[in-house]
């Protein structure tokens, strides 16, 4: 049997290895033609802001009215919302908060709107204050051509 590797490097890489298994999963689950509705038909949405989040388990419900509100905000600012994931099984204190833009110039312009945006800095400032975030990472990923919203095509066994 070999010893568990537990340097910070793997750790990191195991870390980069679910974000991206969970945008994939999430990104397949929604669908090809969740990222062409809204504001951005027509446009092609090629990278995902994939942000994980440690929180505070003993404040699970703060962060979901957290999310929720990022609901209504963050399509009003120009991002395509996948959406945001409490835990459910194992770990329970790591969420994580999936927006699609079609180029990280997009995304800057949704930053500008979102910082003048009443709303945005009143749920930052209550997850300040409330303190139920305890780290945040954002990551940003792209889609490979032609691999993007394959379904299921299950083959019978003989």
């Amino acid at each position: 049997m070999r010893p568990l590797k537990t340097s910070t490097d793997d750790h990191l890489s195991r870390r980069g290895a679910i974000g991206g298994m969970l945008a994939t999963v999430a990104a397949l689950t929604v669908g090809r033609d969740a990222f062409s509705d809204g504001p951005t038909r027509g446009k092609s949405m090629t990278i995902l802001c994939v942000i994980r989040y440690q929180i505070d388990p003993f404040q699970r419900e703060a962060f979901k009215r957290y999310a929720e509100n990022w609901g209504r905000i963050i399509p009003r600012c120009g991002g395509h919302l996948v959406g945001y994931f409490l835990p459910h099984e194992g770990t329970n204190d790591i969420a994580w908060g999936l927006i699609a833009f079609d180029s990280l110039a997009s995304y800057e312009a949704y930053r500008t709107r979102l910082q003048g945006d009443p709303e945005g800095r009143e749920n930052f400032a209550a997850a300040q204050t409330k303190r139920f975030i305890l780290r945040e990472e954002r990551n940003f990923v792209e889609v490979v051509e032609g691999t993007f919203g394959i379904p299921a095509s299950p083959t019978a066994t003989p």
